[in-house]
């Protein structure tokens, strides 16, 4: 039986240009197409296909959205996110959420083609390119874990605070805390998350989610 796939994508010219791809190969069949992300699950839910292709930029509801309704509502399909970024953060979101594979939109049509078989075996694929830059985010996400656990619940709120923008006076009204309390706090914050100042604080509690910028 051939490999039912779904294409997920709002530029018809690369919809039309991968699905010419695809069926030359007889062992593979595009059942589907979707141009946005409200489309793709709506497509999703009646086709059932083996292997979805979802692009990133989407109109209506993006790639990373549509991947978590995929897992919210426990969709039974294997995801291949086929896309143009190649910057680790979007990787990185899309292994968190759990993919089944992600290669770049330059890649060679073989590599395309062996990334579909890969993932109907029930591996992961992620375009080869792309893993050192992976393995080195992930290796300091870990060593940045380990920071953040090594904080005491005050010096975490201590910190939120700094990266908040508050200065040493009104962190210590808001927490009910002498002033002395709180340099002595930020002092140990430097130290256990390996910075020298304050905006590198707030960068790192922004670069690991601790606050969210609006």
């Amino acid at each position: 039986m051939s490999i039912k796939v779904m294409l997920a994508d709002d530029h018809v010219l690369m919809r039309e240009g991968i699905r010419q791809l695809l069926e030359f190969d007889s062992t593979i069949s595009v059942i589907a197409e979707a141009n946005n992300g409200v489309e793709c699950m709506e497509q999703l839910l009646s086709v059932h296909p083996d292997i979805l292709l979802l692009d990133i930029n989407m109109p209506v509801m993006n790639g990373i959205e549509v991947l978590q309704e995929i897992k919210k509502k426990n969709i039974s399909v294997k995801v291949l996110v086929l896309t143009v970024h190649n910057e680790v953060e979007y990787l990185l979101k899309a292994v968190d959420i759990g993919i089944d594979g992600y290669i770049m939109k330059d890649a060679e049509s073989a590599e395309l083609k062996k990334a579909i078989n890969c993932i109907m075996q029930g591996e992961t694929y992620i375009q080869p390119s792309l893993v050192p830059a992976l393995n080195s985010r992930l290796v300091s996400r870990d060593i940045d874990k380990g920071k953040i656990n090594s904080l005491t619940n005050r010096e975490l709120e201590v910190l939120i605070e700094v990266a908040n923008g508050m200065f040493n006076k009104e962190i210590a009204t808001s927490l009910n805390i002498s002033e002395r309390t709180v340099k002595n706090h930020i002092s140990n914050i430097f130290k256990k998350i390996d910075v020298s100042d304050r905006t590198q604080a707030a960068v790192f509690a922004i670069k690991n989610n601790l606050i969210k910028l609006y």
